[in-house]
């Protein structure tokens, strides 16, 4: 016997929001960041929080192709936590929670308890985890965390591909804004899942059933997007960092291409077995182009980040899948609707539970070493609640202690300065500094500089422009990407600024006098302008 339509919207809406509740708080309420790898990503969304705190906007003050929620996030998690510690867990509980709203609304009124339910808290884990997808539990890290946002929020939306069974007199409504509140949550915070949203949406358009409410979306989308602009005014400079990320890092190939294909081969048979199960039953083409949608532009979404191994919008055509076989039982013979009836949500949930449970045990790794502060604190004045360990991480885990080191030394040698530096950066890929000891950040400059991906010896920001409000600069001996930056850079270097201490690690440098830096603007003035580009690398 079905439960009526408001008791299982209850229970949708109950679970998953106690869900998201509880995920967030396991993420808040320590406090505290610990982290096992991708230290130098991390330092990038800190140093971003302090832009933002600091009246910065992205893409006018500083240069990204990432969008502005990328930093608006974090920024987010340290206004309501007050530290940079609380920053980035705050920031992704907030968010855990935000997403549920629209999730409970979309699952619940597309699809049965037996499907919502396990689909959407396995949505809420991908968002959570702090965890690159597709590594171990104890490689903890709140790196790439808008690549987790990207695939939750477009495998929600895509849940959309079916028709309430049951409509009631808000629901075009209620979907229009949901629609529009998804597409422009991927379309600000990375628009490869962006044009992917854009992209299902024009897909929808052909469903005369549905078209009410994508209109709406549309027309949301254009008002929010001139509503954004007039205040952000960044629009265009955005496109252009995006263009000329790709010009540095170029296209992925047929053989990067394959080799995803490969990693992923398992949950494409899975989604395989779906897609067959459905179609046999409705021949539908458009059945079919839905189940591309999913599988497609996912393998080139995943391929495009850096992530081992994570096409999550297989797992949504799954579960779109689930719900059609479920809904077609009632034209079948009883025999065969028990079968699927049972059948096809224990397959579903076969697929989400490895994936879930990975998430979930390392969202209680993270919580279980936040409270117990374990591992080594990062040492700078504000970042006492940021701690980095090793746990039980496979292979030479030394290169993240020794980076750590190395921003721990250039710390101690600022603090060792007779005069308080009015600025800082770094000749790195990221610039733990200027947050780490409150100091004001640059402006002009790069969010992150990674050679190969989002700059290289063609397209590089003028020197003058990246390192003109510079103070005190800090030049690594090795680092992530010291010395092939050192390329573009190192001759305006030598002009502008003179070391003033050398150690094993860093050399640091001090602006000239202004009458010398006259002259360097004079000489800068008359030198070939370097292509300014931005890319994303992430």
């Amino acid at each position: 016997m079905t439960a009526p339509p408001g008791r299982q919207m209850l229970w949708v809406s109950g679970t998953l929001l106690c869900a998201a509740a509880v995920f967030g708080l396991l993420l808040a309420l320590p406090g505290q960041t610990v982290t096992t790898a991708y230290l130098n990503d991390l330092f990038i969304f800190l140093d971003g929080a302090h832009r933002i705190a600091s009246g910065q906007v992205p893409n006018r003050d500083f240069h990204t192709p990432l969008g502005p929620l990328s930093f608006y996030v974090p920024a987010l998690g340290y206004w309501i936590s007050g530290s940079m510690g609380g920053a980035m867990p705050t920031a992704m509980a907030a968010t855990t929670i935000g997403l549920a709203l629209p999730m409970i609304h979309i699952l619940g009124s597309r699809l049965r308890p037996a499907v919502a339910i396990p689909y959407g808290l396995f949505l809420l884990l991908i968002v959570a985890v702090p965890m690159n997808l597709g590594e171990s539990i104890a490689s903890l890290s709140f790196a790439m965390f808008y690549n987790r946002i990207g695939w939750a929020v477009l495998s929600t939306l895509l849940v959309m591909y079916l028709q309430p069974e049951r409509s009631h007199g808000r629901q075009h409504l209620l979907d229009a804004l949901c629609a529009a509140a998804l597409s422009l949550t991927l379309l600000y915070t990375k628009m490869t899942y962006g044009l992917v949203a854009l992209a299902f949406l024009a897909f929808m358009l052909f469903d005369a059933r549905q078209r009410r409410w994508v209109l709406w979306a549309l027309g949301l989308l254009v008002l929010s997007a001139l509503l954004i602009e007039a205040f952000w005014q960044s629009s265009i400079a955005h496109l252009e960092d995006l263009a000329l990320a790709g010009r540095v890092s170029g296209t992925r190939g047929i053989v990067d291409l394959s080799l995803a294909f490969l990693r992923h081969l398992a949950d494409y048979v899975l989604l395989a077995i779906f897609a067959i199960l459905v179609l046999w039953r409705t021949r539908s083409l458009r059945d079919l182009l839905f189940f591309g949608i999913c599988a497609g532009p996912g393998l080139m979404i995943q391929n495009q980040n850096s992530q081992p191994w994570g096409i999550i919008t297989l797992f949504a055509g799954a579960a779109v899948a689930t719900e059609l076989l479920l809904r077609s039982c009632r034209h079948n013979d009883q025999e065969e609707s028990g079968i699927l009836a049972r059948g096809a949500p224990l397959l579903l949930l076969a697929f989400l539970l490895p994936t879930g449970l990975h998430c979930f045990m390392a969202l209680g790794v993270h919580a279980i070493a936040a409270t117990t502060r374990t591992g080594q604190p990062f040492g700078l004045p504000r970042f006492g609640e940021l701690r980095l360990t090793n746990l039980w991480m496979p292979g030479d885990r030394n290169f993240m202690t020794d980076y750590l080191m190395d921003a721990q030394e250039g710390a101690r040698l600022l603090s060792e300065l007779p005069i308080k530096p009015r600025n800082v950066s770094v000749l790195d890929f990221a610039n733990p500094f200027s947050a780490g000891l409150n100091l004001p950040p640059s402006r002009g400059d790069y969010a992150w500089l990674h050679w190969g991906r989002n700059i290289n010896d063609v397209h590089h920001l003028p020197p003058e422009q990246l390192l003109g409000e510079v103070d005190v600069l800090m030049v690594p001996k090795a680092g992530i990407n010291g010395i092939p930056l050192r390329t573009p850079y190192g001759s305006y270097i030598r002009e502008a600024f003179d070391p003033i201490r050398y150690t094993d690690q860093w050399t640091v440098y001090k602006r000239r006098e202004a009458s010398m830096l006259s002259r360097v603007g004079q000489s800068v003035e008359h030198a070939q302008p370097s292509r300014v580009g931005a890319g994303d690398g992430m």
